[in-house]
């Protein structure tokens, strides 16, 4: 025998075994249900009831922001703008795009406009059976960032309930010299939420459509057909499901951030002068908090002002 046909011989796999898998078949399945008593992690309960804190602060403090700095979204297009009147940047995608040529129509924004709304289905446990699509309508819908920290064990029963106004009693009359102090809480609040998410995911799964927003907290995703891309139609709304990242449960929602030396309405020829900020942040630095140094990369701080 020559040595490239040892070489052969010693690369083959054989995959005969003796191993009788009728009786190994049960002990996986057992295994399998058996892996629910490894959660919640205990370790973990304090950081889901910090995420729940953090949430709670960021809610109520992006609701008293809005009372004072005024925030503009698109009629047409997702597009939000922090500022007393929106920019001309013709950047408008809505149905309306070719009759107005990309320019927005601006209105009033809301709380949801900054803080974009996730939701997953609430489960009773990580690791019940796969949700299908005759049974979603079996399933309450809540936010995906408290989904993962009811799995990760807290308590979320007073966050869950509707809540119209979600200013508390004793923020109701704020002060504008207590702006700034709101505006610093809310800014760290953000980042708590953020940085809390980041070390849940690293304990429980989470999954996100790969073509659509949907998210699913659990170690694989749900079998209800909503997809709503119509490029996949043929595919019957089927997800596709992949690792979720924090972006996907807590939207940094990007909005045009205005310089000291930009112009007072941002035009459309500058658009590649101008910087961006998530909204939280935008609203909270134009609230007079200080912001981290790791957002002044994409808002351009030093950045060259618009030709005029």
């Amino acid at each position: 025998m020559t040595f490239g046909e040892m070489n052969r011989v010693m690369n083959l796999r054989f995959y005969s075994s003796k191993v009788e898998w009728k009786r190994l078949r049960p002990m996986i399945l057992k295994r399998i249900r058996n892996r629910a008593g490894d959660y919640p992690v205990k370790s973990m309960i304090p950081v889901a009831e910090d995420v729940l804190e953090a949430r709670k602060l960021l809610r109520v403090g992006i609701s008293v922001l809005l009372k004072f700095i005024p925030v503009k979204s698109c009629k047409f297009c997702p597009e939000v703008f922090i500022g007393s009147r929106g920019h001309e940047i013709r950047t408008c995608r809505g149905y309306k795009q070719n009759i107005n040529g990309g320019i927005h129509n601006w209105i009033d924004g809301d709380i949801n406009d900054i803080l974009i709304p996730v939701e997953a289905f609430h489960l009773q446990t990580m690791f019940q059976k796969i949700i299908k699509h005759e049974q979603r309508f079996d399933f309450d819908r809540i936010p995906a960032v408290l989904e993962l920290c009811y799995q990760a064990g807290a308590d979320i029963s007073n966050e869950i309930l509707p809540n119209p106004n979600s200013i508390p009693d004793n923020w109701i009359d704020v002060k504008a010299d207590e702006i700034s102090r709101i505006a610093q809480n809310t800014m760290d609040a953000w980042e708590r939420l953020r940085v809390g998410v980041q070390k849940l995911l690293l304990v429980y799964p989470a999954k996100v459509c790969q073509h659509c927003s949907e998210v699913h907290i659990g170690p694989s995703g749900h079998k209800a057909r909503l997809c709503g891309v119509f490029k996949f139609e043929g595919w019957r709304g089927i997800h596709m499901w992949k690792k979720a990242e924090v972006d996907d449960l807590v939207p940094l929602k990007l909005v045009w951030h205005q310089r000291p030396h930009d112009p007072p309405t941002l035009l459309d020829g500058g658009r590649g002068f101008y910087g961006h900020a998530p909204a939280v942040v935008e609203i909270s630095l134009q609230a007079g908090a200080r912001i981290p140094k790791k957002y002044y990369c994409m808002m351009k701080m030093q950045g060259l002002p618009p030709p005029c």
